[in-house]
């Protein structure tokens, strides 16, 4: 994989209230292997954690909103908001056009994505899969998905 920031597309990628501190350090090193641009987190503070081993918040950026609400305000202009969410009328992970200029919402473990998340979200991802995955392993999954098949560019929320 090449990490080129000249090319066109950026993206992020957090946790809204994240239930285990650990699960932060795992998607954040993840992060800065699979090349994302920023990461966050909404609600529950990011303490250091042992398994950020690579220290990752020292590499690219960190930032934290208190509320949904602020998290929406700083949206990068232009990024598309992707929920990753175990619903009904998500797409499935193996149709989805990844946005070149996106963020990726993962909620927590036991709660997932409040609703206001989903209302806002442009698209829904999830896995086809029985029962949903770890924080950080459905995060690592979508980062090495978008690395894999690349991006789209999308004209009224379609892909083309």
């Amino acid at each position: 994989m090449k990490i080129d920031n000249l090319e066109q597309g950026y993206y992020g990628i957090g946790i809204m209230n994240g239930k285990t501190p650990e699960n932060l350090g795992v998607l954040w090193r993840t992060a800065q292997n699979l090349g994302a641009n920023f990461i966050f987190t909404i609600g529950k503070r990011y303490a250091k954690q042992a398994c950020d081993t690579h220290n990752a918040v020292g590499a690219i950026p960190y930032f934290h909103y208190k509320t949904f609400q602020d998290f929406q305000t700083h949206l990068p202009k232009g990024a598309m908001l992707i929920g990753i969410e175990l619903t009904d009328d998500a797409i499935a992970l193996e149709e989805f056009k990844h946005p070149r200029n996106c963020v990726y919402l993962l909620g927590a473990e036991d709660h997932g994505l409040p609703n206001t998340a989903l209302e806002k979200s442009q698209h829904i991802i999830k896995f086809n899969t029985p029962k949903s995955l770890n924080v950080a392993v459905a995060g690592s999954i979508i980062m090495y998905d978008r690395s894999v098949k690349g991006t789209s560019i999308y004209i009224d929320g379609k892909a083309i």
